[in-house]
């Protein structure tokens, strides 16, 4: 049997290729929708694709099941559990707990695991060649490295109202049920590892086992003392703040995700067409430069990517396909790199990209307003209107901040500006070091809202507050 994770840094998500060696033939779990990496690894192998299911309805990226089996020919799974409001609207295998699929000697079952979400499965792995009994668990958003899934996105993204308690239990009752029945033996292969939102304290470990967890994860000694209260409230205390994106992913997925048919490089823009895109507001610039570099002069409106390696999650908290009809063009050095721009931006449904510049050269710029920590005071002082916002997760709000600010994280604060001020009022924004301030602001500029960054953001004012005595422990009023 071959098993192989497939693993996105960007979104800290996990797919999985699994093969039969005898027949040539593989099933693909949770594919993201750039589906190149599992052609390539299929014809690596000499293996056919000829299955592809998801664990659940997913909140943090776009699946590429439905991508990956209309380019493949392979059937697709989904889940056929939770119940008439979540089922998915898009043909595909229903799958019910105890279901399986067969790939040569190797069979994969289906364990309905709901809690995290009322349809979700994970799959059972038993390799026909080497043991009659399963010795590999996918658990998708179920378990993972050290953490179970968050029960409360269904509130956080979708606007559902209190699904967080029953999710809890369900997920207690999960864990009794099916996971700690298993022997301590079976491999974990969770659908996430640390830096996702799925959960609160994710480890780094690609793979677990069920008796590492069943001895050592937080959640152990609740479900030990079969004690349910415990469990859920230690659960949903301090879940990290959930991406406003998270609600489209949810409702895209459950539609069936639009077939791609491959990606279109990007192709080469001069400035001339750029330019008179960007007036009639077809275009939108994407600037992947480095914070510094924006700060020194970029194009009125550009959106601010200046994270390789989280250009998805970035663009979707900056961008939203539903509301903004521009074409992306991408700043990159060549097409290759754009492409891969697109590729990343593809996973949460942002389908724009259409060219690229190398430059700025002969495009009109700007320098974005900044603010010194020395003259914050002042400014807050000679605009009594202007409004101080962290945009860092919930959890460093709470073990502190810049005296008089509110909370809205860079995740959230392009799709909830009713939480901040009306009109032309002065937005001033900082984050932790400054690059996820960097996304937010320009998010926010290119929403037409006045925006003053506070230089060098949290970290700067720290050091310049440490400087003059001052106390900078806990939020204030102002």
């Amino acid at each position: 049997m071959l098993l192989e994770r497939i693993y996105d840094e960007d979104l800290s998500q996990a797919s999985y290729f699994i093969g039969c060696q005898a027949e040539n033939v593989a099933l693909v779990v949770d594919p993201r929708r750039d589906i190149q990496t599992y052609l390539d690894l299929a014809a690596h192998h000499g293996m056919t694709i000829t299955a592809v299911t998801e664990t659940h309805i997913h909140a943090d990226f776009l699946s590429g099941a439905r991508e990956l089996a209309a380019a493949t020919g392979a059937t697709a799974y989904v889940s056929g559990e939770g119940g008439e409001d979540w089922q998915y609207d898009f043909a595909a295998e229903r799958l019910v707990d105890g279901d399986t699929i067969t790939l040569g000697n190797i069979t994969v079952t289906a364990r309905h695991t709901p809690g995290h979400t009322p349809e979700h499965l994970s799959y059972l792995v038993t390799d026909g060649a080497f043991a009659d009994q399963p010795g590999y668990l996918l658990t998708g958003d179920f378990v993972f490295s050290g953490d179970v899934g968050r029960p409360d996105l269904l509130d956080e993204a979708t606007g559902m109202e209190d699904t967080r308690f029953a999710g809890a239990k369900q997920l207690f009752a999960s864990l009794k049920s099916v996971f700690l029945t298993l022997p301590d033996y079976v491999q974990v292969f969770p659908g996430h590892g640390a830096g996702s939102a799925c959960g609160k304290a994710l480890g780094a470990l690609p793979s677990t086992t069920v008796g590492y967890e069943r001895t050592f994860a937080w959640w152990g000694k609740h479900l030990a003392a079969d004690d349910e209260q415990g469990f859920v409230e230690e659960l949903l205390e301090g879940q990290p703040d959930a991406p406003a994106y998270f609600g489209r992913m949810k409702r895209q997925n459950i539609q069936g995700p639009a077939l791609l048919g491959g990606c279109t490089a990007p192709r080469a823009l001069d400035a001339r067409e750029v330019s008179r895109g960007l007036e009639d507001g077809t275009y939108a610039l994407v600037d992947t430069r480095s914070v510094d570099q924006v700060h020194a002069g970029t194009v009125p409106g550009a959106l601010s990517i200046p994270s390789p390696g989280k250009a998805a999650t970035h663009i979707a908290w900056a961008f939203d396909p539903d509301t903004d009809d521009a074409a992306l063009v991408i700043l990159a050095p060549d097409a290759d790199k754009a492409a891969t721009y697109g590729d990343h931006f593809v996973r949460v449904g942002v389908d724009a990209p259409v060219g690229y510049v190398t430059s700025l050269a002969g495009l009109p710029t700007a320098v974005p307003p900044l603010v010194a920590p020395a003259d914050l005071e002042k400014l807050l002082i000679e605009d009594p209107d202007a409004e101080l916002v962290d945009v860092r997760n919930r959890s460093e709000y709470t073990d502190g901040t810049v005296p008089g600010a509110e909370h809205l994280s860079a995740g959230r604060v392009l799709f909830h500006q009713d939480q901040l001020p009306s009109g032309d009022a002065t937005v001033v924004t900082f984050c932790q070091s400054g690059l996820r301030n960097s996304v937010a602001a320009a998010a926010l500029r290119r929403a037409g809202r006045h925006v003053v960054e506070l230089d060098d953001s949290y970290a700067g004012w720290s050091r310049w507050a440490a400087s003059q005595n001052d106390d900078m422990t806990t939020p204030e009023s102002r």
